[in-house]
């Protein structure tokens, strides 16, 4: 069965995106089909309507997103049908020597679904970061689905799924935060808001959120931040001296 939903798509590089009709193939093996819920709207998506990330146009935009899991191909154990679930860039496989080693963000054998959603003409369309979540369902392997509480706001749980996976990423895996670090995090929208959250949860001891808007500073803040600097206002560099010695 092939399932016809809206979608947010971009054609071409800097053209209008558009809502169209896309049509999206029952799971099979190793995939899983998500009724969207809610997806998060993340400046990506313009670098790919921009041509910034690939030009394998055209794009099924959106991934910062959940949903419930509708059904689900051959093999499919760890989701069934019901499941509130949130979206990830891409399965992990388990068994290479990262995911052996507990660092599956290392993975060296990530997939996506292996079908197409596709245009009504039969037109293959790319979906964002393996994922396309500007539309009513999408089409992703079953690992990238990870199940969580579904008592959780859909607009809200989606937001694990990439700004707040890739700041506390940031902070715990590529920075390598440690106790009694410090740390100063440049930009505090969604994804280093969190950043500041992972450092905090990491245990520095120093955090200095530094941004051009008092509000998100204030955000900050209430996420860990221990120093606040408006770049607006204030030299940042000597700012950041002066608070770490």
């Amino acid at each position: 069965m092939t399932h016809r939903v809206r979608g947010v798509i971009a054609r071409s590089k800097g053209a209008p995106v558009e809502t169209t009709t896309i049509l999206v193939p029952d799971p099979g093996p190793g995939e899983a089909l998500v009724r969207v819920q809610a997806c998060g709207v993340c400046h990506t998506d313009l670098h790919y309507r921009e041509g910034g990330i690939n030009d394998e146009y055209p794009f099924l935009l959106g991934h910062e997103a959940a949903g419930v899991v509708e059904s689900v191909g051959p093999d499919v154990t760890s989701v069934a049908p019901g499941d509130f679930v949130i979206l990830n860039w891409r399965a992990v496989c388990g068994t290479c020597r990262a995911c052996r080693r507990g660092r599956p963000w290392y993975c060296f054998a990530t997939h996506n679904a292996t079908q197409s959603m596709t245009l009504e003409d039969g037109t293959p369309l790319s979906p964002a970061l393996g994922i396309g979540a500007f539309a009513e369902k999408t089409l992703v392997a079953a690992g990238q689905c990870t199940k969580v509480d579904p008592a959780a706001a859909p607009a809200a749980a989606g937001l694990l799924g990439c700004g707040v996976m890739a700041g506390l990423g940031a902070a715990l895996n590529t920075g390598n935060v440690g106790r009694g670090d410090s740390v100063a995090v440049i930009g505090c929208g969604g994804v280093g808001n969190a950043a500041v959250a992972g450092a905090r949860l990491a245990g520095a001891s120093r955090i200095i959120a530094v941004d051009l808007d008092d509000r998100k500073l204030e955000w900050a803040r209430g996420l860990g931040a221990t120093h606040t600097v408006n770049g607006r206002t204030e030299d940042v560099v000597k700012a950041v001296q002066a608070l770490t010695g």
